[in-house]
C-alpha cells in the first residue's frame, strides 16, 4: 500500500512504533495515519451519515478473525470509510467488494488501497444496490461498521433478502446488539430480537470503547456476530403473516396480545380463531412469546 507519509507523521509514527519505515505496508488504523488521510484529503466525519473512523489495530484484527476471513472468500464490506476495515480484510487474502455510500470517499480508497488487487470499491447505498449482481453466485460473507442510525434497516434488509450469506459480523450500539441477542420476557426483547433470531444465531464478540474511533461517539459498541441459519429457526407457512404478528405484538407493547393485534388491523374473529385454533392465551402481552408461539399463531391465522 503506498501513502505518501510526511516527515512529520513518519516520526511521530515511528515514536509510537505502530508502523516499520521501510516502505512495505502502512496500517491504517492508527491515529496518525486517519488524520493523516483525513488531512490530506480534507475531510471530516459527517454526521449526517453517522461517520466514526475506526483507529484501533486490534479491533480491525478481531472483526477479521471474527469473520473468518481467508484465501478463497467473498466478502461484502457495508461501508468502508478510508479503508480501514478493508485493509485488514484484504490482508486475510479474501476477495473483498466494498459499497460506499459517501461520495467522496471511493477517490481516497482508491488511494488508500492502492496496494491490493482484492478489493473492489462500489458506490452507491446498500439498501439500493443490487447485491446478486454485485456478488455473483454462491456465498459469501458480510462484515460491516453500519451508521448507527441506520442499523437495523441494512440488517433487516440483508436478512429479509434470504441472500447466500453465511455470516454478518458488524460494529453495532451496544444497545441495539442486546435487543439482537435477548430473550423473551425483558424489555430489550422486541421485533428485532425475533427477526435476527428467526434468521441467525447472534452472540456479541467483544466490546469496542469509544477511544476507538476518530471522533469518539457517544455510546459504547460491541461487535456482534450472526451466524446465518441454513434454515429459518421456525418453520412457518407465511413468513410475511409471520413478521405480520411480530410486528403488532411489539407495537403497542403494555397491551395484550389480542388487543395489540386489532390496533393492527385484524379482525376479531381472525385473533379469536388464532388463539382458539393455536391454544395460546390471548391475554398475554407479545414480549412473552419465544418464537414456536409466534409460528404457531401466525399459522392459525393462515
Amino acid at each position: 500500500m503506498s501513502l505518501n507519509l510526511d516527515r512529520e507523521l513518519a516520526t511521530e509514527i515511528h515514536q509510537e512504533k505502530k508502523l516499520s519505515l521501510d516502505g512495505l505496508k502502512t496500517t491504517i488504523a492508527t491515529p496518525s495515519v486517519t488524520r493523516h488521510i483525513m488531512k490530506a484529503f480534507n475531510l471530516r466525519a459527517s454526521k449526517r451519515l453517522g461517520q466514526n473512523f475506526l483507529v484501533d489495530a486490534n479491533i480491525v484484527r478481531g472483526i477479521v478473525e471474527a469473520v473468518g476471513a481467508k484465501p478463497g472468500d467473498r466478502i461484502l464490506e457495508i461501508g468502508p470509510g478510508i479503508g480501514t476495515l478493508t485493509q485488514g480484510l484484504a490482508e486475510s487474502g479474501a476477495e473483498v467488494t466494498a459499497v460506499e455510500l459517501d461520495k467522496k470517499l471511493p477517490a481516497v480508497l482508491a488511494e488508500t488501497l492502492a496496494g491490493y488487487n482484492n478489493v473492489r470499491i462500489v458506490p452507491g447505498d446498500i439498501l439500493k444496490v443490487n447485491i446478486p449482481e454485485i456478488m455473483g453466485d454462491g456465498p459469501f460473507k458480510v462484515a460491516a461498521n453500519l451508521p448507527y442510525y441506520i442499523t437495523t434497516p441494512i440488517l433487516m434488509a440483508l436478512l429479509e433478502k434470504h441472500l447466500p450469506m453465511s455470516i454478518l459480523v458488524t460494529m453495532v450500539q451496544k444497545e441495539v446488539a442486546l435487543r439482537m441477542i435477548a430473550k423473551p420476557g425483558g424489555k430489550a426483547y422486541g421485533a428485532l430480537s425475533v427477526a435476527v433470531q428467526y434468521y441467525t444465531k447472534p452472540h456479541i464478540a467483544f466490546d469496542v470503547p469509544p477511544r476507538s474511533f476518530i471522533p469518539a461517539p457517544e455510546v459504547d459498541s460491541v461487535v456482534i456476530v450472526c451466524d446465518v441459519r441454513e434454515k429459518p429457526a421456525v418453520e412457518v407457512q407465511d413468513e410475511k403473516m409471520f413478521f405480520k404478528v411480530v410486528k403488532a405484538a411489539f407495537g403497542q407493547r403494555r397491551k395484550t396480545i389480542a388487543n395489540a393485534m386489532k390496533g393492527a388491523g385484524f379482525s376479531r374473529d381472525t385473533i379469536e380463531a388464532a388463539f382458539a385454533k393455536s391454544e395460546i392465551d390471548s391475554n398475554r402481552r407479545g414480549e412473552t412469546f419465544n418464537l414456536k408461539e409466534f409460528a404457531a399463531l401466525a399459522d392459525a391465522i393462515g
